[in-house]
């Protein structure tokens, strides 16, 4: 079979498969030239390279965060914690003044809006930025960021929120009130 009989699947296969792939939940935020901050619920973060440190995200145009984003060459991704759903509501909604009803500081690095609800946040600085299909990948170099070790994730599954409080050992098995150490894993058992 060549490439050319080969057929695209339909719209909503192609969401049942990738909505079957559990993800995070990020807010990208950014300033437009005026210093107004504007932001945007994101579940498509993932990393690219350690050296140099990159990750990527996607955007369907159009989208005053990604033409801000193009303006100013920074952003910053808030990655979610389990009490941030208002938040991820709030930023994939049409609202013009999304920063209105939340609390937010800047970052240290590139002044970029960080939010309160997060357990991890990267500064970044535009490394490219690539058409593909209908959406944009936004590639961002990481200057700057931090975690919150206590805090567990917000995450997006088939179509719904799910929260993420339990963690488990290599093998997929449950850790029922075990501590975890700071690389995830159960401590050695003597």
């Amino acid at each position: 079979m060549t490439e050319t009989e080969l057929v695209d699947i339909g719209s909503d296969a192609f969401r049942a498969i990738m909505g079957s792939l559990a993800s995070g939940i990020s807010v990208i935020t950014t300033r437009e030239d005026t210093g107004r901050p504007v932001g945007m619920t994101s579940s498509s973060l993932c990393s690219v390279s350690k050296q140099p440190p990159l990750l990527l995200f996607c955007v369907r145009p159009p989208s005053s965060t990604l033409d801000a984003i193009r303006v100013g060459g920074n952003f910053a991704v808030n990655l979610l914690d389990v009490e941030g759903r208002e938040l991820s509501e709030l930023f994939a909604s049409r609202n013009d003044d999304k920063f209105a009803k939340v609390s937010w500081r800047p970052s240290e690095r590139a002044g970029m809006p960080l939010l309160e609800h997060t357990l991890a946040y990267a500064e970044c600085a535009v490394h490219n930025l690539v058409e593909a299909g209908d959406h944009v990948i936004v590639l961002g170099r990481i200057v700057g960021g931090g975690a919150m070790a206590d805090r567990f994730p917000l995450g997006y599954w088939r179509g719904r929120y799910v929260r993420v409080f339990r963690f488990a050992n290599h093998r997929g098995e449950e850790l029922n009130g075990q501590s975890v150490t700071s690389n995830g894993r159960a401590p050695r058992q003597e």
